[in-house]
C-alpha cells in the first residue's frame, strides 16, 4: 500500500553538486542501494542528522552542503510495512545487505536496484526506508526518490529563500 509523504526532507550534498541540488546526477553516474547507474535518484533523508550519516559513512566528514525540501510526494512505497515488504520479495535484512555494491560488479545490478525498478515501473515516485548508515538508529529514515519535481503527486522544492545556491534550475 501506497502512502504520502508530507513534510520536510534534508539532504548533505557533496559541494560539488551543490548547484544543482534537484539534479539526483551523483546518484545516476554512480548508482546507489536503490537506483541502479543511468537511473536518476534523489536521496534525502527526515532528519538533520540522518542526512550528515549518510553523506559521510566512510571516514571522517567532509566538506557537505546541506539543504532543506518541502516535500508532497504521493506513491511512496513504505518498506516499514513488513507484509507489503514481503509481498514485494523482501525483508530488512535484505534491504540492509552491505554487499550491494558487489552484486552490481558479479551481476550488474544489486537486488535492491531490482526492487527500485519494479517500483518505479508499478508507478512509485520513491520508497521511504530506514538508514542504514553508521551509527543509525531504528527512527533514522531516508526516502528515496525516483521522480520529483513540481508536479502535483511529486512536489519537492527547495527551501533557499535567500537564494543563497543561485537561480534555482528546472528539474
Amino acid at each position: 500500500m501506497a502512502l504520502t509523504y508530507f513534510g520536510k526532507l534534508y539532504r548533505a550534498l557533496n559541494p560539488v553538486y551543490a548547484r544543482e541540488p534537484m539534479s539526483g546526477r551523483g546518484a545516476e553516474l554512480y548508482g546507489g542501494r536503490f537506483n541502479p547507474k543511468g537511473v536518476p535518484a534523489l536521496y534525502a533523508s527526515t532528519s538533520v542528522l540522518t542526512a550528515l550519516r549518510e553523506a559521510n559513512q566512510v571516514g571522517n566528514l567532509q566538506p557537505t552542503t546541506l539543504v532543506c525540501y518541502r516535500a508532497e510526494i504521493e506513491m511512496v512505497f513504505d518498506t516499514r510495512d513488513t507484509s507489503a515488504l514481503a509481498a514485494a520479495g523482501f525483508d530488512e535484512t535484505a534491504l540492509a545487505d552491505p554487499t550491494w555494491r558487489d552484486q552490481t560488479t558479479t551481476t550488474g545490478e544489486a537486488r535492491t536496484q531490482r526492487l527500485a525498478r519494479q517500483l518505479i515501473a508499478e508507478g512509485y515516485n520513491g520508497l521511504l526506508v530506514r538508514s542504514f548508515a553508521k551509527g543509525a538508529g531504528p527512527g533514522d529514515t531516508n526516502l528515496v526518490l525516483w521522480r520529483w519535481g513540481r508536479g502535483a503527486s511529486s512536489r519537492l522544492t527547495l527551501i533557499d529563500d535567500e537564494d543563497r545556491l543561485g537561480p534555482a534550475k528546472p528539474s
